[in-house]
């Protein structure tokens, strides 16, 4: 009987562990069945990124130079020979003051001064000629001067109008180039250059308007929040009509030109002897490629691939719990380093990162 029960217990010992056995062989079975269908029914499409390293502004335009018109001294208006719109040259005159007065004291001033040059002492021959001078300037402040070529912006003066000194009564406007000034945040005025180009955008104009970094002082500004600032000089040689003094704009200074990305998840990419590859998702096509480190998740397409190729999966995500290796030996390779700044398109996404595949 003893015999007999010892033989029972080697034939279950025996079925249980061939089920066993089937059972392990099954689940790997599975598993491997399971992982090559994820492999082939998964996809990653190639992206484009494109980096920016630009310093935001915004302000409004002035004309390059500007002058208002206003009368030096007292007097009725007697001769206007400019209207709103009209090109002046330095110099022309644009209004005339009664000055009357002004004139018969220089000639009053001139028959005294001839008498005195007959029996006058030169003492006093050089006192008259100092006279003369400022009964000149008397005349003059009764003129209004264009002082450089430009527009007449606005005009507001009529014959018979009676003026005081100093009244305003327009504004002329060199609109040969413009001008702004911005604030420039005190941590970005290390990336200033003279000379670096500046991409405007008004509000006014659909298109970009493009200008220069002229300079910026050698001290900086503390504004009302507190914040320490410099004032940079910009300017616009060529520009659009429709686009006036006074304008409003925003705008970047381009530190750097725009770099551009190609990316991938790393787990499209795969590695033999020949080097790196991908696979076309619906054709299979094999495709050469050189690739470095970007970040975690993504490697970056140095060649072979332009962006928009959708490509089949060559190695799974690992589990979470590699991700810490990984991201040490991405960020050890010194390779690829993704750069700081502001990027558009968006950054990599993070999330669960395994081994490169290949050994990148």
């Amino acid at each position: 009987m003893k015999k007999k029960m010892s033989k029972k217990v080697k034939v279950l010992i025996v079925i249980l562990t061939v089920t066993v056995i089937l059972g392990l062989g099954l689940v790997i079975l599975r598993k491997a069945l399971t992982k090559k269908s994820s492999l082939e029914t998964t996809t990653y499409t190639v992206r484009t990124e494109t980096y920016e390293n630009v310093i935001e502004i915004s302000g409004t335009v002035s004309a390059a130079q500007s002058q208002s018109l206003q009368a030096l001294s007292s007097g009725t208006v007697v001769g206007v020979y400019v209207q709103q719109g009209d090109y002046v040259k330095k110099g022309d005159l644009l209004v005339q003051l009664d000055d009357t007065t002004q004139q018969y004291n220089l000639a009053q001033h001139d028959y005294n001064m001839a008498t005195k040059k007959i029996n006058g002492s030169a003492k006093e021959i050089e006192l008259m000629e100092t006279q003369r001078l400022a009964l000149v300037q008397k005349i003059n402040e009764c003129k209004v001067i264009a002082t450089f070529d430009g527009v007449i912006a606005n005009l507001k003066v009529s014959v018979g109008d009676s003026l005081a000194a100093k009244d305003s009564i327009g504004t002329l406007v060199d609109v040969s180039y413009l001008t702004a000034e911005v604030e420039v945040t005190e941590t970005d005025v290390v990336k200033l250059q003279e000379g670096l180009p500046v991409e405007f955008t008004f509000p006014a104009y659909d298109g970009i308007v493009n200008g220069y970094v002229v300079g910026w002082p050698a001290i900086g500004e503390v504004t009302s929040r507190g914040a320490t600032v410099v004032k940079v000089k910009l300017r616009i040689d060529e520009y659009p009509d429709v686009i006036l003094p006074n304008f409003s704009f925003s705008g970047e200074i381009k530190v750097s030109p725009d770099e551009n990305y190609v990316l991938v998840e790393r787990y499209a990419v795969a590695q033999d002897k020949d080097g790196a590859y991908v696979e076309l998702a619906r054709t299979g096509e094999r495709i050469a490629v050189t690739v470095q480190n970007y970040d975690s998740t993504y490697v970056e397409i140095l060649t072979g691939l332009s962006g928009g190729e959708v490509l089949k999966a060559q190695s799974e995500v690992r589990a979470s719990g590699m991700n810490r290796n990984n991201a040490n030996r991405t960020s050890s390779g010194g390779n690829g380093a993704r750069p700081s700044g502001n990027s558009q398109g968006g950054g990599a996404p993070g999330g669960g990162a395994g081994g490169p595949p290949g050994g990148f």
